[in-house]
């Protein structure tokens, strides 16, 4: 690979224009969730949430937050509630029915939360489960802007 070239994991979480076309608090959520400041992550899209905003919109920040709530849960040693909140995530990405949205790739999303989560659902108490080591996602959006509710 050239300097030109980049990898995957070496491109950024998203462009100027998806910061200019998209508000501020999904973008500024992308960059706490990256820095793994997950409650932080979560107050900046609840605050969009909360905001008179299109109904799949509000679907898509409300598993976005849940998604960041569960690793918070995990960081305060809560593997109970961060079970609920990574299936109460899944159900919602599963509602809104997008393979895509607001230039995150849905797929690619809830297979890294997988990777990183199954481990959570493999005793019937995720208290009883040693938690190994594991990687939160990254965010990084999609070159293309979309158009969203």
């Amino acid at each position: 690979m050239n300097a030109v070239e980049k990898s995957e994991d070496e491109r950024p979480a998203y462009t100027a224009e998806h910061a200019a076309a998209y508000p501020i608090e999904y973008i500024a959520g992308i960059d706490l969730y990256n820095e793994r400041e997950f409650h932080a992550a979560h107050d900046a899209w609840e605050d969009r949430w909360r905001d008179d905003v299109g109904p799949q919109e509000k679907l898509f920040l409300q598993a976005m937050i849940q998604s960041a709530v569960v690793f918070h849960h995990l960081e305060i040693g809560r593997p109970g509630a961060a079970r609920r909140m990574y299936q109460m995530a899944t159900e919602k990405f599963a509602r809104l029915g997008h393979k895509r949205f607001m230039s995150l790739d849905l797929e690619d999303y809830q297979a890294q939360l997988e990777h990183s989560l199954s481990w959570l659902l493999t005793a019937a108490d995720p208290r009883e489960v040693t938690r190994p080591d594991i990687e939160p996602p990254v965010i990084r959006l999609q070159p293309e802007v979309m158009e969203y509710d």
